[in-house]
């Protein structure tokens, strides 16, 4: 909060002759107050409301969803024909505010509600604010994943390419994570090479889906060949090892 301050000296205000102290009130009046105190100079501090909003953060991630995203997110939800969704886009969508469209997008993702996502989504890449961005892909290719829409997936992460954006060990690492949720190892061992191909490195993470999701589906060769990758990758090839097994004893699956 912004403060002011400004200083006032008592013999700038004339002073009430009838005051009697032996009168004062348990609450007394900002003139007693006054003639009361001392003559030295005093300081008052007011708080103005101008806001210090610190460091920013992502406009899809805000941490308390405002009530027009609420309710956007609550009459989306309802709608449960296309004229009456459409009229939800019409009259409440067309109005929000950039982070209060994409929390709603945020939200409708926590939720898993897919269809709803993928239609907010749409909507929000012809907003005249929209560019480009990684961030919004990462989360739909992972709500899709997650529902086993693996074509779905497969066709935005090739339409961040068309937008200009490089797929990232992020980007890469969810679409590996969608297809181990389909099932479709070999699918995603060859978008793990393609990945490296490309120039990015595969981190922590990506290298434990791989190896735990490998060994979950029975093949010990392509786990193998992904932990040889450890000695090119990881500081610790060793104790990473050693991090991965012991977890994967704890919980055979892991996802994105």
């Amino acid at each position: 909060m912004a403060t002011l301050k400004l200083q006032h000296s008592n013999q700038l205000i004339p002073q009430n002759p009838q005051f009697n102290p032996k009168n004062t009130t348990k609450n007394p009046t900002i003139t007693q107050l006054i003639t009361t105190s001392s003559p030295k100079t005093r300081t008052l501090t007011i708080t103005c409301g101008l806001r210090n909003m610190g460091p920013k953060k992502p406009l899809w991630r805000s941490s308390v969803l405002s009530t027009e995203a609420i309710q956007a997110v609550h009459a989306l939800k309802l709608a449960k024909c296309p004229t009456k969704l459409d009229l939800v886009f019409d009259s409440r969508l067309s109005r929000l505010l950039k982070v209060d469209l994409l929390d709603t997008l945020c939200e409708l993702q926590r939720q898993n509600e897919l269809d709803l996502a993928l239609k907010v989504f749409e909507f929000a890449k012809n907003e005249s604010w929209y560019r480009p961005n990684l961030d919004l892909y990462y989360d739909m290719i992972l709500l899709l994943g997650k529902n086993k829409q693996i074509e779905k997936a497969e066709q935005l992460f090739n339409e961040m390419k068309k937008e200009g954006l490089e797929p990232d060990t992020r980007a890469y690492t969810e679409l590996i994570g969608a297809y181990f949720q389909a099932s479709m190892v070999e699918k995603a061992m060859e978008t793990y090479t393609q990945m490296k191909a490309s120039g990015c490195i595969p981190d922590k993470l990506t290298l434990m889906i791989m190896v735990r999701n490998m060994e979950k589906a029975g093949r010990e060769d392509l786990s193998a060949s992904v932990k040889r990758d450890f000695e090119e990758y990881v500081d610790e090839p060793e104790q990473f090892l050693e991090q991965v097994e012991r977890k994967y004893a704890r919980d055979p699956l892991v996802t994105v």
